[in-house]
């Protein structure tokens, strides 16, 4: 059947774009990247530009070269989007791509364009000419330099150019894609806001040329001859009626990405649904059904291998928000969800700020004690009006791994970020940095019941008191007996573990305060005095210093103490002190005979302490 034979057939088939864009994109991002040093704003103007060119597909697709027309808006867009003073902001970049950059930033943007028009595109020199906006002399004269000037700065011969260009494009080859339908989806969109704006227009125009055609009384008349009193007419719509936010399937995670990053065979999608079902809590730590009530669009999707005994399950859920600023009230939410599980015997290990992937991601990993134990690893994301949500759950001792969890979530925001309300797109770069924990407790530097890992023998929570000021300090070891009443922001907090029978003794308390930085480190000297001289001042009391690190800003101490009550009683204490900056934290255990942590245990919850510590604030002064 011929193009003519059918109205609209080419969006009705939408297999040829799809395939159009396979083929040029990566052509497109090696010619915007090389036009512009900008990878992350290169790779946002080609997907803008496959949006517009599908809004458009019935008129492009009937061209003789559609990927010029595409082209066109690829560089447009992505010269608008360059706002970056440096020519490339990228680090660890291969010493022979960034030398080629370099070379290319050199060049007047008309040269440069020239260029890369004549190494990566199959236009003739007319049509780049044209597409440049240069007559063809001049354009020919502009290649010309660009090319004797590019060879001079990159030390080639000019029949190299298209050689050293080779590394730029095996550099660009492993970005990350939308797939083909979010960018139809996004063109459609795209195209239905035009198509209300362009009838909105129409009526505005009509009313205005409507007042012609009125009686001398200011009254319009009807078909009926009935007449209509102007006062009674409805006022025009100054806008059009927003649509509704469209949160669709097809930009929820496929199995076949979950399969790239999470290990399992065979994986399947076996739900998708808007959690309107049930109570809603679909993930561990979820503490409610939605994390934007009022949100307009929700779905949940989860994933399965193919095993007779899966150990590991999959699960993405993404919401749309009416505002950016309400969206970011949901990011919020949901990571509070994780930070500060709820779960019992839930315990964060790690938190990690995810760069590169949305307007703002995290991503956490937890270990639920509970029979049977399983690690959890999510991710938080969030991009323009859409939060999602990526998580991962194996049971026993493995662990997804950080890593491809933020992979994941970077393939997540991929295919959220082209729709209509969506922001920024992964750069293609994902990096994390190791960042404080959020800060979930009334107190926001102090430990949480999430923080505490388990102790031997006993299958119960953990649960904290309420935070209370520091006129006494349980956390002190009979040899240092710290005192925290005089500083500022003084706060005590016992953890207990009530549902077991263990000794009145048994328990866990941090206290924390504020000094002058001097006061400070001066007091953490004093206590470390006081324990390196405990052995010999108290008889029956042993010593050890597990962990010691002081410098100028921070200090860590970590002792575990032995004291001799009776030939048959020995009592046994874990005590640490940090401070960074002014902010000092002392965190004591006390075991119950074969109920206790171990070293490496309480280690890791007094680096946790410190940590918590960039929450606290200064000193008060006076």
């Amino acid at each position: 059947m011929s193009r003519a034979a059918t109205v609209d057939g080419a969006m009705r088939d939408p297999d040829e774009f799809d395939q159009f864009y396979k083929d040029v994109r990566t052509r497109l991002l090696l010619l915007t990247y090389c036009l512009t040093g900008d990878l992350p704003s290169s790779r946002a103007a080609v997907r803008d530009a496959f949006v517009v060119t599908w809004h458009h597909w019935r008129k492009v697709s009937r061209l003789e070269d559609p990927e010029a027309w595409t082209r066109a808006r690829a560089c447009s867009h992505a010269q608008r989007r360059h706002t970056a003073k440096l020519w490339h902001r990228e680090k660890g970049l291969d010493p022979e791509v960034k030398t080629t950059l370099d070379a290319l930033g050199k060049l007047p943007v008309t040269q440069r364009r020239v260029l890369l028009l004549s190494e990566l595109s199959t236009a003739s020199l007319a049509e780049l000419s044209r597409e440049v906006g240069l007559p063809r002399t001049e354009a020919e004269r502009a290649l010309q330099t660009a090319t004797a000037q590019f060879a001079l700065l990159r030390e080639i011969p000019t029949t190299s150019i298209r050689t050293v260009l080779d590394p730029v494009r095996a550099h660009v080859e492993d970005s990350t894609w939308s797939r083909a339908t979010i960018i139809r989806r996004a063109g459609a969109a795209r195209r239905r806001t035009h198509t209300v704006v362009g009838v909105a227009a129409s009526v505005a125009a009509l009313v205005l040329t409507g007042t012609l055609v009125t009686d001398a009384a200011g009254v319009r008349p009807t078909l009926s001859g009935e007449r209509m009193e102007a006062a009674d007419r409805p006022e025009p719509s100054a806008e059009p009626t927003p649509e509704p936010i469209d949160l669709p399937e097809e930009a929820m995670l496929t199995a076949e990405q979950v399969a790239q990053h999470v290990p399992g065979k065979d994986w399947t999608v076996t739900s998708t649904d808007d959690n309107t079902a049930g109570d809603g809590l679909v993930m561990p730590c979820q503490d409610e059904r939605y994390a934007d009530p009022k949100g307009p669009a929700a779905l949940v999707r989860t994933f399965d291998p193919q095993a007779p005994k899966p150990t590991v399950t999959t699960l993405q859920t993404s919401q749309a928000s009416e505002s950016t600023k309400a969206a970011s009230r949901s990011y919020a939410t949901m990571l509070d969800w994780f930070a500060g599980c709820s779960d019992d015997r839930a315990q964060l290990l790690q938190t990690r700020s995810v760069d590169g992937v949305g307007d703002e991601a995290m991503v956490l990993s937890l270990r639920l004690w509970d029979e049977p134990t399983s690690a959890v690893v999510v991710g938080v994301a969030r991009t323009g009006q859409f939060t999602t949500a990526t998580m991962t759950r194996i049971t026993g001792k493995d662990d997804p791994g950080l890593v491809p969890s933020a992979k994941l979530l970077g393939a997540a925001i991929s295919d959220l970020c082209t729709l209509p309300e969506a922001g920024s797109c992964p750069t293609g770069r994902t990096s994390m940095r190791k960042v404080p924990p959020v800060p979930v407790a009334d107190v926001p530097a102090i430990l949480a019941e999430v923080d505490l890992p388990p102790v031997t023998g006993v299958d119960q929570p953990w649960v904290g008191t309420e935070p209370r000021q520091a006129k006494d300090n349980v956390a002190a070891t009979g040899c240092d007996q710290a005192d925290f009443s005089a500083m500022t922001n003084d706060v005590t907090r016992t953890f207990l573990i009530p549902k077991a029978k263990l000794a009145d003794q048994f328990g866990l308390t941090e206290t924390l305060g504020s000094l002058p930085e001097a006061k400070a480190a001066a007091f953490v000297a004093d206590v470390r005095d006081k324990l390196a001289k405990c052995s010999q001042r108290q008889m029956g009391t042993q010593v050890e210093r597990v962990r010691h690190l002081d410098g100028k800003h921070l200090d860590v101490s970590v002792w575990h103490l032995t004291t001799e009550v009776t030939d048959k009683l020995t009592v046994s204490f874990w005590m640490g002190i940090v401070r960074d900056g002014t902010s000092i934290a002392q965190v004591g255990f006390v075991p119950d005979k074969s109920v206790g942590m171990s070293s490496d245990a309480f280690n890791a919850l007094v680096g946790r302490a410190l940590a918590r510590l960039d929450a606290m604030p200064p000193p008060k002064s006076g």
